[in-house]
Formats: C-alpha cells, sequence, structure tokens
C-alpha cells in the first residue's frame, strides 16, 4: 500500500506547449551563454571531465570557475534522470511513489523556521458590560526547539491530508550545536512521525551518522534504498546562476549515496532574476537543469527531485513576497516545465506574508493552496503551518491547513457518474414526483453514509461569534494527545550507542524508567 495523493485528471497549465519550449530553448542557451559561476572545485572538475567549458575566474576572492554546459550534456541529463522516484516512510503504507508525468500531488509541511509561535487564550471582560467574557487568540513568537520538532512531527503524523514530513522548525536549544545539530533534527523527526521525512543538512560531516540512523531504522544499506525513508533538500544553486561550495558537496554526497535529492532553486523576481515571469522562468529553469544535469555527472541515474521555490520581490522592501499572485503562477509555470522533462517536481504553495493566523493569511494561503494543486505538482511542501514568508511556523495554522486541504481535496473528487447512477437517479425522481411533498429527504442518509456529502467546517462557530481559532486549538491539543508510532526500544537503543551527539532527553523509553 502506498499513500494515495491526489491525481489530477487534467493539470491546469498557464503555459502553451509552444511558450514551454521557448522557455527550454531559453534555459539552454542560458547554460552555454553566460554560463554558471562555481564556487566548487569538485562539480567544476566533474562538468570539465565531461565536455563542458570551464575557465578559472581571476582575481576572484575565492576560489570560483565560469562553466558553461553544453545543451547535449543537460538533454543526456534529462534523458537519465528517474521518471518515478520511491519516497519510502517507517510505515510502509505513507510510501509515496512519485511519476514525472502522472500529476498525482502529494501535501507535505515545510520549511525550517527560526521562530516558533505559540498561541494562548486569555479571557477579557467587555468594559460596557462586566457579564460579557470573551477569549482572544493572543500568539507569541519565539525560538524554535527541539521538543517543538518533536511536537509538530506528532502532529503531522495524525494530520489526514498531510502525505510526507518537512522539518518545520529550526532546533536552537543551548545545547545544541553545529555538529550535533543535525542528528537531533534526523531523530526527533523520524522518532514521532512515520511518514516520509525530507530535509536540508546543515553539516556535511554528519552525513554519515543520519545515514546509518536511517540504516538503523530500516535494517541496512540495501534496505535503506528499497526504503528510503529519509530524503534531502539542496539549495546548491544561488540566485543568479551559481553553484556555491558548501550545498553543492552535499548535493554530490546524497548522490553518490543514491539517495531522493531535490534540487531546489528559490530567485527573487525583480532582484536575484528578472521581473518578467518569462525571465524568472527561462532562469530558475536553467538553474534547476544544472543542478539535474550535476547530479547525473556524478552518478548517473540518482533520484533528482525538480525543485521549484520561485517568488516576487515586494515593491516596497524588495523582501519575498509569497503571498502575491506571481509567485503561485511562478510555481504552476515550474509544475509545467518539471513534467515537460518527465521528471516529479517539489513545487511550492500556502505561504503568506503575514505574520499571524488571520484573514489575510487564510485568503493567501488557500488561494495558493488551490490553483498550485491544480497544476498537478508531485510533492507539494510549504503548505502547513508556514507564515510571514518562511519565517514562522504555528502549530495552530498547520491545523487549520489541514481542513482546508480536507475541502480542497473532496472538491477535486472526480464526478461519479456512470449507467448505475442514471438509473438509480431516474427511478428517486418518478418516485418523488408522486409524492405530495415532493422532496428527496428520505434518499439523504445512505449518501451521507457513503461519504459522498461534505462534512461542515470542522471549525464552524455558533452563528453568533467566531471560535474558529479555539476550535482549531482544541483540535491541535487533541492530536498532541494521541499516541505515535515511535521507533521500538530495541532500534532506539543501537540508535543511541552508535550515532553520537544524541540528546538523552530524546530517548523516550530513557524517560519512561
Amino acid at each position: 500500500m502506498v499513500r494515495e495523493g491526489i491525481l489530477i485528471d487534467t493539470p491546469y497549465e498557464r503555459m502553451t506547449k509552444e511558450q514551454v519550449t521557448r522557455i527550454h530553448q531559453a534555459s539552454m542557451e542560458i547554460l552555454s551563454d553566460p554560463g554558471l559561476m562555481c564556487f566548487n572545485k569538485e562539480a567544476a572538475e566533474t562538468f570539465n571531465s565531461n565536455g563542458a567549458e570551464v575557465a578559472t575566474v581571476s582575481p576572484s576572492d575565492l576560489p570560483c570557475w565560469h562553466i558553461k554546459i553544453p545543451e547535449k550534456l543537460v538533454t543526456d541529463a534529462i534523458d537519465s534522470a528517474p521518471k518515478t522516484i520511491k519516497l519510502g516512510a517507517r510505515n510502509p503504507d505513507n510510501t509515496l511513489i512519485m511519476k514525472g508525468d502522472e500529476p498525482r500531488v502529494y501535501f507535505v509541511s515545510g520549511s525550517e523556521t527560526n521562530i516558533w509561535l505559540d498561541v494562548d487564550f486569555p479571557t477579557y471582560v467587555k468594559k460596557s458590560d462586566p457579564s460579557i467574557e470573551t477569549r482572544v487568540p493572543e500568539f507569541r513568537p519565539r525560538r524554535g526547539t527541539v521538543a517543538d520538532l518533536c511536537q509538530s512531527a506528532h502532529v503531522c503524523e495524525h494530520l489526514d491530508t498531510l502525505d510526507a514530513y518537512i522539518r518545520t522548525v529550526n532546533i536552537q536549544d543551548k545545547d545544541i550545536t553545529e555538529d550535533n545539530k543535525d542528528v537531533n533534527k534526523f531523530f526527533a523527526s523520524l522518532n514521532n512521525t512515520t511518514k516520509h521525512f525530507m530535509t536540508g543538512l546543515t553539516n556535511l560531516k554528519q552525513m554519515d551518522n543520519v545515514v546509518n540512523m536511517a540504516k538503523l531504522i530500516v535494517g541496512g544499506e540495501e534496505e535503506l534504498h528499497e526504503n528510503p525513508i529519509i530524503s534531502f533538500i539542496t539549495c546548491l544553486v544561488k540566485s543568479p546562476l551559481q553553484f556555491v561550495e558548501d550545498t553543492t558537496d552535499t548535493f554530490i554526497d546524497v548522490c553518490r549515496r543514491g539517495l531522493p535529492i531535490v534540487v531546489s532553486s528559490s530567485p527573487q523576481a525583480g532582484t536575484t532574476a528578472p521581473i518578467k515571469e518569462v525571465g524568472i522562468m527561462a532562469q530558475i529553469n536553467a538553474e534547476v537543469l544544472a543542478g539535474i544535469t550535476l547530479g547525473q555527472l556524478v552518478t548517473k541515474g540518482t533520484p533528482v527531485i525538480y525543485g521549484s521555490v520561485p517568488v516576487r520581490a515586494r515593491m516596497d522592501t524588495l523582501g519575498d513576497s509569497y503571498g502575491s499572485i506571481e509567485t503561485s503562477q511562478y510555481n504552476i509555470d515550474c509544475v509545467q516545465m518539471a513534467r515537460f522533462y518527465n521528471i516529479p517536481n517539489y513545487s511550492t504553495s500556502g505561504v503568506c506574508d503575514t505574520k499571524t493566523p488571520g484573514q489575510q493569511a487564510s485568503i493567501e494561503r488557500l488561494l495558493s493552496d488551490i490553483v498550485v494543486t491544480l497544476s498537478g505538482p508531485q510533492y507539494l511542501h510549504c503548505a502547513y503551518g508556514l507564515l510571514d514568508c518562511n519565517s514562522v511556523f504555528c502549530l495552530l495554522q498547520a491545523v487549520l491547513d489541514d481542513a482546508h486541504f480536507q475541502m480542497i481535496k473532496f472538491f477535486l473528487r472526480p464526478p461519479r457518474i456512470d449507467e448505475t447512477q442514471i438509473a438509480e437517479i431516474l427511478k428517486q425522481i418518478r418516485e418523488v414526483v408522486t409524492t405530495p411533498q415532493k422532496l428527496y429527504i428520505r434518499y439523504i442518509r445512505p449518501v451521507m453514509r457513503s461519504g459522498e456529502i461534505s462534512a461542515p467546517y470542522p471549525f464552524e462557530g455558533d452563528g453568533e461569534s467566531d471560535n474558529v481559532f479555539a476550535l482549531a486549538y482544541e483540535r491541535m491539543n487533541e492530536l498532541l494527545a494521541k499516541p505515535v508510532e515511535h521507533i521500538d526500544p530495541a532500534t532506539t537503543s543501537k540508535i543511541f550507542q552508535e550515532i553520537p551527539g544524541l540528546l538523552p532527553r530524546l530517548n523516550v523509553y530513557e524517560e519512561g524508567r
């Protein structure tokens, strides 16, 4: 068994086939002229030994190479990149199968924020009428912790619409260092969800430890390749058109291990990419293809995912504007480009510009969630709990988002119209028109039991007041109270014995003694 996701029968497309081809051709021209600047020696040597034009940039503050990638190198890489990618999970029922030519959408959390947003509901008394009390949500931002990450994974395990988990908060406890951050964020996440786990790596020196942890959980190296319960995100390309040193090292290492990896690019239209849609699309596509090409040159057949996190600049501050209409347009265009190459797509929706949950957050999130889902990306991330342009995570917002995705999933169900249904409905109509009341009420209950009628909004108020946040808060606490399937005690014991740097407080079995 695998997770179903949502199959979009007729994906929404903004570009014509001719326009997609023109973007592809423009990207090919960009990769050959002007090409890319590369600050990673191994990447430069890899391109050079495979026929790219590589020249040392001098003078330069850092070692740097100018790379011009010929079109054939790119098209060969596209051909060798897997068109179907499996993302495994501790519970095999949570496995994701992503096919580049199949618009089956999986909803995923993300991304690693520095700020965790707490919520509380103090009671206030109305000045003009002390007999009236009201509860008002108050939001308090603070730095994220390991305990927050555990809570996030715990709740996301129980969110029905969420198909996979990307870490949602940067752990910043006093005893977390650059050396132990990776092992603790991997264990905290894997131990609190049985869904697929994807993340970036802070320190390449910890790659062996996190991969060994995954091997211990699934039973060995072959088992990990058969059931890749972890995958990685790398922003190896810094816009515009630059291979950075450290994340490119990580990317190369993951490719050598044959684990699934996202080639992610996040240009900002107006600053690090042209402001016009055609410009940012030609550039981001070139950047992603450059990463895919490098991955295939390192290890032919490595499972690379076409990653897109484009955004438009705000016109007042030049900061990110994830809530803008253009940001969703760019993401839909990227879905089309990935499908053009038949490579699974990691896309972005549900991010907003506001700092707290509310009307603006709901409007911006729902618009992008609906339209980007309709375009049919295989791996739709950032869709749960993110606020303030990816810098804030709120567990309450994640619970609200789950309810919104329930609505979207119901809306996208295909209609049930066949000969049996038609015959049944004709019989109903003939029966009802002969009755005095001429009502179809008696036929409702069987349909309700079948799940064919949508449920009311789960956080619906009493008609007199809006209690959405309070009811969502109750739901959040219900989910936190539900148990999760932790890694078994024997495997946990092995992990703590063999993987250095894990915080003892994360061992739930030791805590229980």
